[in-house]
């Protein structure tokens, strides 16, 4: 995924699904210049990561 519809769907009002490693993630913020998203997983907001944003994926 790229840094700007990253950014699209986290300021988005829609629920838009969005995946990391299989599993379904919420964006909390988003990094241009290192190329980053801070998320969490729906099942388990407690664990928070950050990772590049070219491992989410968003789902249809």
């Amino acid at each position: 995924m790229n840094a700007r519809r990253a950014k699209e769907i986290l300021e988005s009002a829609d629920t838009i699904n969005v995946t990391y490693l299989g599993r379904p993630v919420m964006i909390q913020n988003v990094d241009e210049n290192n190329e980053t998203a801070r998320i969490y997983e729906k099942q388990h907001p407690e664990l928070e990561k950050t990772v590049p944003l070219n491992s989410l994926h968003e789902s249809v």
